[in-house]
């Protein structure tokens, strides 16, 4: 195996490598030559830092197997192995890195991105790629800093020892019945069996895999894409309804009455269940979340960390301090306590129900947990960089009428006495995010007014529903 001499390329598009992964239009900025190339350097770096054979899942978009392809011959001429896992969700990807021994994997999945979208998440020697990683990476392949050989490539179905590992490890109190909406998702290859072998009576809407999602766009953080579960639970027996996106590591929940509760009120659940096993230990969250989640965390016995929005950002925090749980608004939740620290929302649905088995009335504890007036995440379109200037100027200038305290940990979330509003910029596409939480819709329409008038302060053309 030797080094290439480096050899300069058309340079790669920059706007394809975002911060936690890397994201593109498929033929248009992510190709199967340019995924061939990032291959070669993934496969370069992970040489660099003592792997020898990286994973390769890709979830169940039409554009899967040939950029999953490319990606592996990138990888093998960087001179390293390559396990060809097949069409499986990004969390069994991650598990196949463990399963399988070699501590590095790729995901080829759009996520929840409309359906000419595709990437890669990353992981080596298991640390997940997010950042300056993930831009150094495009420099090397822009530079033709490159390894070469002639890596193997071999096939495995880690599927089987997947469902295995959670079955033996998640225990329900009773048989639950529960609704499962996958929207065409590659979780639909695998949810309905491990619900069905934890116990479960199931009923499955668009558990088909297909790419191009006929029914409605898989991601549950948008209330819209609940409708069909929540009509589901209407019509049926089920007790509970949960819901997958795209690639499968998120999970949006439905009570069987209809009502969403949202990824950091499920985080609620989880905290007190973990915090029972583990007492004094840290829980991680994003500034999305409630500021109810603070003190049920504590009254639970744990630690509440606020932390940045992302999934790498987050799992690189839950190893660096070695808490047992994290989770975010958008429905990544991730469990190092009996797993692996990865998110999983298949795994985290098995949690749920664990829990929710205990009780006769599954929908009780989700009603039970503290509420407030709030709004979903609410995406401004805004052209690209933007968000950032405009949270930049916010935090410099902007004057908050009642606030009590400016957090800049991620953007700028304002705290009042009676709630808080949240501006800051996406990290994956160019749009500002926005967030209210309030102690009743009268705060609630309050603060968004005030968050209102500073926005169209410094940009009047803004289009804000509020």
């Amino acid at each position: 195996m030797t080094s290439a001499q480096p050899t300069r390329s058309a340079p790669l598009p920059p706007e394809i490598f975002k911060a936690y992964d890397i994201r593109g239009i498929v033929g248009r900025t992510l190709t199967a030559d340019i995924v061939r190339r990032i291959g070669q350097a993934l496969g370069s770096l992970a040489r660099e830092r003592g792997q020898t054979t990286i994973a390769v899942g890709r979830d169940g978009r039409l554009s899967g197997p040939e950029l999953a392809g490319a990606l592996a011959e990138g990888i093998c001429a960087a001179g390293v192995d390559v396990i060809d896992i097949g069409c499986a969700p990004t969390p069994v990807t991650y598990f196949a890195a463990y399963e399988l021994g070699c501590h590095s994997c790729v995901s080829v999945t759009g996520s929840h991105n409309p359906p000419d979208y595709n990437g890669l998440k990353m992981v080596v020697g298991g640390e997940t790629l997010y950042g300056d990683a993930i831009q150094q990476l495009r420099r090397r392949a822009d530079e033709g800093r490159l390894l070469c050989g002639s890596g193997r490539l071999r096939h495995a179905d880690v599927s089987a020892a997947y469902l295995a590992r959670i079955v033996g490890d998640v225990k329900l109190a009773r048989p639950l019945k529960v609704a499962i909406d996958c929207g065409n998702g590659v979780a639909g290859a695998l949810a309905p069996e491990l619900f069905r072998r934890l116990g479960c009576a199931v009923t499955p809407l668009f558990c088909e895999v297909d790419g191009h999602f006929p029914n409605h766009h898989p991601d549950p953080s948008k209330p819209e894409n609940l409708q069909d579960l929540i009509a589901a639970l209407a019509a049926s027996d089920a007790e509970v309804g949960l819901a997958f996106d795209g690639d499968g590591d998120r999970l949006g929940v439905v009570t069987r009455d209809g009502e969403i509760i949202y990824p950091d009120r499920q985080l609620m659940l989880f905290a007190a269940d973990v915090l029972a096993r583990c007492p004094g230990a840290q829980v991680i969250y994003d500034v999305k979340c409630t500021r109810q989640l603070a003190p049920w965390i504590r009254a639970h016995g744990g630690e509440p960390l606020m932390w940045q929005t992302g999934h790498a950002l987050l799992k690189a925090k839950l190893r660096a301090t070695g808490a047992p749980l994290a989770g975010e608004m958008s429905g990544h939740v991730f469990f190092k306590e009996r797993w692996y620290g990865f998110d999983d929302g298949l795994y985290a649905g098995a949690r749920l129900l664990e829990i929710l088995s205990r009780a006769a009335d599954a929908s009780a504890p989700l009603k039970a947990l503290p509420d407030s007036a709030s709004t979903p995440e609410i995406n401004i379109a805004m052209a690209e960089g933007e968000p950032f200037a405009l949270v930049d100027e916010l935090k410099r200038s902007a004057r908050f009428d009642g606030a009590q305290e400016l957090i800049t940990l991620d953007g700028l979330r304002v705290e009042y006495a009676d709630g808080f509003g949240l501006a800051r910029p996406s990290n994956t596409t160019p749009v500002l995010v926005l967030r209210f939480e309030a102690d009743n819709g009268e705060a609630l329409a309050r603060i968004q007014r005030d968050f209102g008038r500073v926005l169209r302060a410094l940009r009047p053309q803004l289009d804000l529903p509020f």
